[in-house]
């Protein structure tokens, strides 16, 4: 696009979404950063409240004129097997990782400009199951259908739809897994490349979707995990479990 762009990345005061702001900065982006935590965003937004979500792409259009863009890296975990999983807890995760993005997607998507695009963060988990990740795991899948879907729909207004599936990234989300002994470990042994990757390398994928020299790809998941797919989930719950045991 020959002028400056604004893109708002949702979940961007950390982690990944941090990482993605500061490389859309970089190259000369308006960037709108809204997050929970509002001391390091430039908004503070909930997506599991849809009218705060709704405020908040009505916000940007009332300064701005119109967006982009945007990048929604919002999500939470926890860990639980399916038969000991607290219902309420599997609602908070399903809220924030495929509810939380259908919001966006739905707000975002009713005033994004013509030619523009939308891009989620989903997860290796959206194709590989992990033990005690029940809820994450169905969340990251939904969201990866959700993607297509807004996809199909949205094409009309030649508005692109896409996702990104990191692996193993260490970032704030991950970090306290990174702790218990053996976990980092089992994810290094089962990624062909043999590290984890970097927040940067991420950001670096969903600029490219963002950019015109994606203005041919819509429904589309990348994954950018060093080849993990490729193998297995480490036994996750497992390795907590003898941990603490």
């Amino acid at each position: 696009m020959s002028e400056q762009r604004t893109v708002v990345v949702v979940g961007g005061g950390s982690g990944l979404g941090a990482a993605t702001a500061a490389l859309l900065r970089s190259q000369g982006d308006i960037v709108v950063v809204a997050d929970l935590a509002g001391a390091s965003a430039d908004v503070e937004v909930d997506v599991t409240d849809e009218g705060g979500v709704e405020a908040l792409f009505e916000g940007v259009v009332a300064e701005h004129g119109r967006f982009h863009g945007v990048v929604n890296c919002a999500g939470t975990s926890t860990l639980s097997r399916v038969v000991d999983h607290d219902a309420a807890e599997w609602r908070r995760i399903v809220d924030v990782c495929l509810t939380g993005a259908f919001l966006v997607l739905k707000h975002a998507g009713r005033r994004v400009a013509g030619g523009g695009a939308l891009v989620s963060l989903t997860s290796l988990n959206a194709r590989q199951p992990g033990t005690g990740l029940a809820a994450y795991c169905a969340a990251k899948a939904g969201l990866v259908a959700l993607t297509e879907v807004a996809a199909l729909e949205l094409a009309p207004r030649r508005v692109r739809v896409n996702a990104v599936a990191p692996g193993l990234v260490v970032t704030p989300l991950t970090a306290p897994a990174m702790d218990i002994p053996g976990v980092e470990e089992e994810y290094v042994a089962n990624t062909p490349l043999g590290r984890p990757g970097s927040p940067e390398e991420i950001a670096a994928s969903v600029r490219y979707l963002l950019s015109d020299d994606a203005a041919w790809v819509t429904g589309e998941t990348l994954d950018i995990n060093g080849g993990a797919h490729l193998m297995r989930y480490p036994d996750l719950a497992g390795l907590v479990e003898k941990a603490f045991a």
